[in-house]
């Protein structure tokens, strides 16, 4: 279940918390025009900016978005919440609809938390597996809801996503142009759908986390070509962990193989840490800025003689630049990576049940998602079969 690097209040304080948005000498709203409504979650360059990283960068221009006539997606009828029996353990957050907030500083782990988060991960693995043989014309997103709930309890689980803030179902399944944090219900999947399940699963006191994009029947090439760059981007990025390996190579690695398809890459959420709580430090993000503040820079002349306001302007811009933190990982460590792709606009929009976050032009997104595990050897996938 992804983080939000949001400006929504409700999403801001579940998953990241604030300090991302307040690094920055200047105030906030001389670099941003920011939309503080419920339904628009995305943080904002100003027009020019924007436009000109459109123009370059990772958002392929919508007159090369598909044409096809493919139904925008619609809410459909939420069913009651699940129970879970007494005797399984529960997270902290549950019965509270106040999201938790993300936890301080990095968990490391010894021996017996590492071999907890592999059988938390196994688990996920497994029941994400299975959720993805349930893909098919017809089947609606509350049954595969319900599939997935009832085999995490058999395992002595408690599905995490479940009262997360509010959250009312067991798992996430974000359909076509959903991003992330769909809420199961009673739409029936359609021939040339794609869906992204998302699984998490707390077992013996830590939390697995995975997702995975899969094909509903006949899909056209447009979709499986975004599907296949998303996974290769996952893959790509958990091959340069490694201890000692800043965090911002994860984007960096992310944001350059997504450019080569003209894939956009959706920044306002996150990877993050996972262990013994859902999510924590160290935020994981899945882009990079750099080359496009350089070209920025170069386009409007910063690099000649410029007044020391212009300076200090620039200087903001790279301390608000993606994975400009600065932060390395660490042997023992476990997060999530887990990249959303589009085919058009990265912007995102909130529906009104404050979960469910859509592509705004309604073009199609998908995602991956691994929790790993980081060793001496690189980095260990925990949530693989």
């Amino acid at each position: 279940m992804v983080g939000a690097l949001s400006l929504q209040p409700r999403i801001l304080s579940s998953f990241v918390g604030d300090r991302f948005l307040y690094s920055t000498t200047l105030p906030l709203h001389q670099l941003f025009r920011c939309n503080l409504g419920r339904k628009r979650v995305s943080m904002q360059l100003s027009r020019t900016l924007s436009g000109l990283t459109n123009l370059l960068f990772n958002r392929r221009n919508l007159d090369e978005v598909s044409n096809k006539k493919r139904k925008r997606l619609r809410p459909g009828e939420v069913s009651p919440y699940r129970p879970v029996p007494d005797h399984i353990l529960r997270p902290p957050y549950v019965n509270s609809r106040q999201p938790p907030g993300i936890a301080s500083g990095p968990e490391l782990h010894d021996e017996k938390g590492m071999e907890s988060m592999r059988a938390s991960g196994r688990l996920a693995a497994q029941v994400l597996e299975y959720a993805g043989t349930l893909v098919k014309p017809g089947v609606t997103t509350d049954e595969i809801d319900q599939a997935v709930h009832q085999m995490i309890i058999d395992n002595g689980a408690y599905p995490s996503p479940l009262g997360y803030g509010g959250f009312p179902k067991s798992v996430c399944t974000s359909v076509n142009e959903c991003i992330c944090h769909g809420i199961p219900d009673s739409r029936p999947l359609e021939d040339s759908d794609i869906i992204n399940i998302d699984v998490t699963v707390y077992l013996n006191g830590y939390h697995g986390d995975t997702s995975a994009t899969f094909f509903c029947g006949e899909v056209d090439d447009e979709a499986r070509n975004l599907v296949k760059v998303t996974k290769e981007c996952l893959d790509k990025a958990i091959s340069v962990c490694a201890p000692g390996v800043e965090y911002r190579k994860i984007g960096k690695t992310i944001h350059d193989h997504a450019d080569k398809y003209k894939y956009g890459v959706v920044r306002q959420f996150v990877g993050h840490g996972v262990g013994r709580v859902f999510h924590a430090d160290p935020v994981i993000l899945h882009y990079s800025n750099y080359s496009e503040l350089y070209l920025f820079t170069h386009f409007v002349g910063f690099w000649s003689s410029v007044e020391s306001s212009t300076n200090a302007v620039y200087n903001n811009l790279l301390l608000l630049a993606g994975n400009n933190d600065g932060g390395r990982m660490m042997l023992n460590q476990t997060f999530t990576i887990e990249p959303m792709l589009t085919i058009g606009s990265i912007n995102p929009v909130m529906w009104e049940d404050n979960w469910t976050v859509v592509t705004q032009d309604g073009s199609l997104s998908a995602q991956f998602e691994h929790t790993i595990l980081i060793t001496q050897d690189g980095a260990e996938i925990l949530t693989q079969c």
